[in-house]
């Protein structure tokens, strides 16, 4: 079984690059398993993950600690101590439901759904002057570009600098990454740090001029005493990384899985409608948070194993989301899949997540514009594709495409 299994193992380079056999194994030998000589547990079958997601008086969604990667390769915790992040998407119930309203608004999810011409106009931009190059990192091109574009205009951010935006959110997502050393970590929050102090003027500018957009529904909820400014802070950073993130993975990861299917290429340019299919497949199987933080509120049980109390949780979406229990053939894309958004890569119950209408709506966008324009799409031959280094994101850092012109 997983007692020859080393702790190191979930931070093994070679198991970042591909998990996949990883996560098999968990699955059918260990699906509830406790890193050894640490105490965090790892939840991977399709079941079991949504069950805890259900459970949330069991399985907190409060986020007390980080993960770093100590001298022998083990991933070890960084308590916050006090400071522990409590707000939306760390958030438990009631107050989760408070921020969520506050936040969301039906002005805002209007003006969500209102961002497709915004979309095409960015999309078609980024695109044409891709295949017009031929030779480009998609990433650097495209993927990185629109979501963090798309996020900025939704939330409202006035005088952006969109290369800055960029970094700060590539930068929290490497704060839960895992892969960090305690100083790499330590350095990266003091950096974290700099940007709050933008937030904050963009609230105080907020207040005094109001606005329909998620800045505008944050400092109103700001003036009813539904938020303070610290949980203001922290909602607007985690919707500019969590919603420019999970995209930029989606956009390079769908286009990884193209040049790596040239029949589903082919498919789709001749079946646009299948469009929105492809987009779950590629959700499932490369799903852009591999995992999200629980930790365990009382002593409790999951799939016959003990947690204590204090634990911390990692329910390792992209494990369930290839579990052949829950998807046939799990490993293969299937454009005429049964249910196929039954995944769980935005996550399940009460925080699913927000963005996701807006995410499937860009990666449509996107690569309806990209397989219109083009006649092929290859890896560039003389270089080599390179996923970021992180246990909990699936992106690509670097992805080098050549395209033939339509």
């Amino acid at each position: 079984m997983t007692g020859d299994l080393p702790g190191t193992t979930l931070l093994d380079p070679a198991v970042i690059e591909d998990p996949y056999p990883f996560y098999r194994r968990l699955r059918e030998e260990a699906p509830v398993w406790q890193v050894p000589g640490t105490d965090i547990f790892v939840v991977t079958s399709f079941a079991l993950l949504v069950d805890a997601a259900a459970r949330v008086e069991d399985f907190s969604s409060n986020m007390n600690f980080l993960l770093y990667r100590n001298d022998r390769g083990l991933p070890c915790r960084l308590s916050f101590g006090d400071a522990g992040s409590y707000v939306l998407a760390t958030a438990d119930p009631p107050d989760h439901k408070i921020h969520r309203d506050a936040v969301f608004s039906e002005l805002v999810a209007k003006r969500m759904a209102a961002l497709e011409p915004e979309i095409a106009e960015v999309a078609s931009g980024c695109v044409n002057k891709a295949v017009e190059d031929r030779d480009v990192d998609f990433m650097a091109a495209v993927a990185n570009v629109v979501p963090i574009t798309l996020i900025s205009s939704l939330i409202g951010f006035r005088g952006s600098d969109l290369d800055e935006l960029l970094r700060t959110a590539f930068d929290s997502t490497a704060l839960v990454g895992g892969r960090l050393t305690l100083p790499q970590l330590e350095a990266l929050m003091t950096r974290i740090g700099d940007i709050q102090n933008w937030i904050v003027d963009q609230l105080v500018a907020a207040r005094r001029q109001p606005s329909d957009d998620i800045l505008g529904a944050v400092a109103q909820a700001m003036e009813a005493d539904l938020l303070n400014l610290g949980e203001a802070c922290i909602i607007l950073q985690t919707l500019l990384s969590a919603g420019g993130e999970s995209t930029t993975s989606l956009l390079g990861n769908s286009v990884r899985l193209l040049v790596e299917h040239q029949d589903i290429q082919f498919t789709l340019r001749e079946h646009p409608d299948l469009i929105p299919v492809f987009i779950e497949e590629a959700l499932r199987l490369e799903s852009p948070f591999r995992f999200l933080f629980r930790s365990a509120a009382k002593d409790v049980e999951l799939g016959g194993r003990h947690i204590p109390t204090g634990s911390t949780v990692l329910l390792f979406w992209g494990a369930a989301n290839r579990d052949p229990a829950a998807f046939p053939q799990p490993d293969d894309i299937d454009l005429s899949r049964r249910l196929p958004r039954r995944h769980v890569a935005f996550g399940r119950g009460i925080h699913h997540c927000v963005g996701a209408p807006l995410a499937r709506l860009e990666a449509q966008v996107v690569l309806k514009c990209l397989l219109d324009r083009t006649r092929t799409i290859v890896i560039d031959p003389d270089q080599s594709p390179r996923w970021f280094d992180s246990l909990q994101v699936r992106r690509h850092e670097y992805l080098p495409i050549s395209v033939v012109p339509a």
